[in-house]
């Protein structure tokens, strides 16, 4: 495929479906199958329906325990994105088919309502999303995640929000709202200062700039905000750590955290060869230093050490983060959500 063919997307192939027996092709009257994508790819939104509304996980490396996913797949096009992998459940590939074929979960919403109504429903945050970015472009069409607020408004159901998109400035009303009754957080991934480095490595996002920008903004309007820098990828963006956090704390942020890097499934593929295409003079270095901080393997799935690592590099990257915390958040944290709000039940609502 042509390079300008590819502009705007993260993943450069399409690897094969672990899951599928057939591989999806063009066929040629030669007799050659050559890939699907030989021309630009263009983007598909798909209408499917849910069971539940929450998906859950018992993850001891993440704070909140339920999260919901108004879409699967995720233009945004960050290419080490572990979410990549579960498209391949769907039936699509993990490269360019999770960039392109987008899964709309059109009756979401109502699906939540149902789970806020079930007798003895307990609230506890939820996080928006927990697998790809709930504010991606098709957002901008769909509006789920807009409604999605509107609901844990109604509801009082606290709810934490972590995107890269500006798009997330359009819900500045409901995120007052929410605020006012001390039910919402918003987090801001930013994982780099380089416009540069954005447009090949999360090519669909919003630049740093911008979302400090927008920091400031939410800062200003009452509406807590933090940043996560994650992920941290050594020898790529590792050393913009401590700018990224004095940044966010000047802008208004009021907590960081961060994740370093694992190439999990096909993620390690699309990664490599994303890592070849744009930086093949250090692509052996950062490869053996991914590995370094996950005992010798870019995959990693033991608690603890596959969110943060473990080893020299991984030691140094923890005392760096918490150097630039202590520096420039340290008398700053986030409020506590109060579950108080939740008012459960149909009946219950009407008598507010």
């Amino acid at each position: 495929m042509k390079q300008d063919n590819l502009k705007g997307r993260g993943a450069r192939i399409q690897p094969k479906n672990v899951f599928s027996k057939t591989e999806e092709v063009q066929e040629h009257l030669e007799g050659l199958d050559r890939p699907k994508w030989t021309d630009k790819p263009h983007t598909k939104f798909i209408h499917t329906a849910t069971k539940n509304a929450l998906s859950k996980n018992d993850s001891p490396d993440l704070p909140l325990n339920y999260s919901v996913n108004p879409y699967q797949g995720c233009e945004h096009g960050c290419v080490y994105c572990y979410a990549r992998n579960s498209h391949q459940y769907w039936g699509y590939d993990a490269g360019l088919g999770f960039e392109t074929n987008i899964l709309v979960k059109h009756d979401i919403v109502s699906q939540l309502r149902k789970t806020f109504d079930r007798p003895g429903y307990q609230a506890r945050p939820l996080m928006l999303s927990g697998n790809t970015d709930c504010y991606q472009p098709a957002e901008k069409k769909y509006q789920l995640t807009r409604k999605i607020l509107s609901l844990c408004l109604e509801y009082g159901h606290p709810v934490s929000v972590i995107t890269k998109n500006t798009l997330i400035e359009r819900d500045l009303d409901l995120l007052k709202a929410l605020a006012e009754r001390n039910i919402v957080h918003v987090y801001f991934s930013i994982n780099h200062l380089d416009p540069k480095l954005k447009a090949i490595l999360e090519p669909r996002t919003a630049t740093a700039q911008k979302k400090l920008g927008l920091i400031e903004k939410f800062d200003t309007a009452g509406v807590p905000c933090g940043i996560m820098v994650a992920p941290i990828i050594p020898t790529i963006n590792s050393e913009d750590i401590t700018a990224i956090i004095r940044d966010a704390a000047a802008a208004g942020a009021r907590k960081a955290g961060y994740t370093v890097i694992r190439l999990n499934g096909q993620v390690r593929q699309i990664f490599q060869n994303w890592l070849q295409t744009h930086f093949p003079e250090r692509a052996e270095k950062v490869m053996h230093q991914i590995e370094s901080l996950h005992g010798g393997k870019a995959n990693d799935s033991e608690w603890g050490r596959r969110i943060k690592g473990e080893g020299e590099l991984a030691s140094l990257i923890q005392h760096v983060f918490r150097q630039a915390v202590k520096k420039y958040l340290l008398d700053r944290k986030m409020p506590i959500q109060d579950l108080s709000q939740f008012i459960a039940g149909k009946q219950t609502r009407l008598f507010k």
